[in-house]
């Protein structure tokens, strides 16, 4: 009997302390003007009821405040609140929220589960285009950020995202400073491949982005599973990889996808608040459509099992020790990270 091949993903919601941000990248739908700071008991309402719904994990994703800001002390101590509020309610926080420093990230990790940042591209050209009113889009600050949440031991979440104008040989040089970073601290989770699609929200300035081109997925997939360490799971985000009007195409691209070294699919949640225009299919369909190709759809936590011991070693909150007992694992890779 063939055995079915394993596909992972997390039962999530999102939590947003403000889509207010200091950034104007040009191909953004998550920020808005004036929208104000989420309050501690909306947040808890938005936990519970996903809780209540099967949710482990609370994405806690946030415009950013700029680093010189008088409210950045605020929005920190802001964002740790809404982990606490998550924790009390029985979730197991990821943060990701824009660079941070080593005071702000050691203090947000005592937290959270895990953390996470888009690598993006490391090319700077991208600062002269899509990029050019997006401070915190600087490789460099990104690379930094990597290696801050090596040196803290932070199990950690980064990815490259596609169709920004680059080209194949920037996306090779960004998944080998992955491994690289990777290779040095051992924290690196999961890398996810996540193709640009235009939005409804509209751009803020410049010159609309032509959408990535799907044939290419599996390629850039297949490149990423050479290059990273065998243990970084490689993620693609099925409600993108899944847009073409064409659901049949759509879900071959999936399973080419899997087929190239893809094994997870990430956060599924009420609303992808980055790409808000494309739904996350319902978690029951996902799972009919890859058992019958083989592939067998399993729950995991936001953070992997092998990284549990680097949490419980750590100073956390006590809440969040305590859930553990609570959730049964799910697949993860058999690897042991670096002490």
């Amino acid at each position: 009997m063939t055995r079915r091949r394993l596909v992972t993903f997390s039962k999530a919601c999102t939590i947003v302390p403000t889509y207010e941000c200091f950034n104007r990248c040009t191909y953004c739908n998550f920020r808005k003007d004036a929208s104000g700071w989420i309050s501690l008991s909306k947040a808890a309402e938005i936990a519970r009821t996903n809780r209540d719904a099967g949710a482990t994990e609370a994405l806690v994703l946030s415009g950013e405040v700029h680093p010189k800001s008088s409210l950045r002390r605020h929005w920190i101590a802001h964002t740790v609140e809404i982990c606490k509020v998550a924790i009390q309610n029985g979730l197991l926080p990821h943060v990701n929220v824009g660079p941070l420093s080593w005071g702000e990230m050691k203090e947000l990790t005592k937290f959270s589960v895990s953390m996470g940042l888009m690598l993006e591209q490391v090319t700077d050209k991208l600062m002269a285009s899509v990029h050019r009113r997006a401070p915190s889009k600087d490789p460099s600050l990104r690379i930094e950020q990597l290696h801050l949440a090596g040196q803290l031991k932070i199990p950690f979440t980064t990815g490259i995202l596609v169709g920004l104008g680059e080209e194949e040989c920037d996306w090779k040089t960004s998944l080998n400073c992955i491994a690289a970073v990777h290779n040095k601290y051992g924290h690196i989770q999961e890398c996810i491949i996540q193709p640009f699609r235009p939005g409804d929200r509209g751009y803020i300035s410049g010159p609309k982005l032509n959408a990535f081109h799907s044939e290419a997925l599996p390629y850039v997939v297949s490149l990423a599973r050479k290059i990273l360490p065998t243990e970084i799971a490689i993620q693609i985000p099925p409600n993108l990889v899944l847009s073409d009007t064409d659901r049949r195409k759509g879900l071959e691209l999936v399973f080419r996808c899997l087929e190239a070294g893809a094994s997870d699919l990430g956060g599924i949640s009420p609303v992808d608040e980055v790409n808000p225009t494309y739904a996350f299919p319902s978690i029951t369909w996902l799972r009919e459509v890859l058992l019958l190709e083989g592939f067998e759809l399993m729950h995991r936590l936001p953070i992997y099992e092998q990284y549990i011991p680097w949490i419980q070693k750590a100073e956390k909150f006590e809440h969040l020790q305590r859930l553990f007992p609570v959730y049964k694992q799910g697949n993860s890779a058999k690897s042991t990270p670096k002490s």
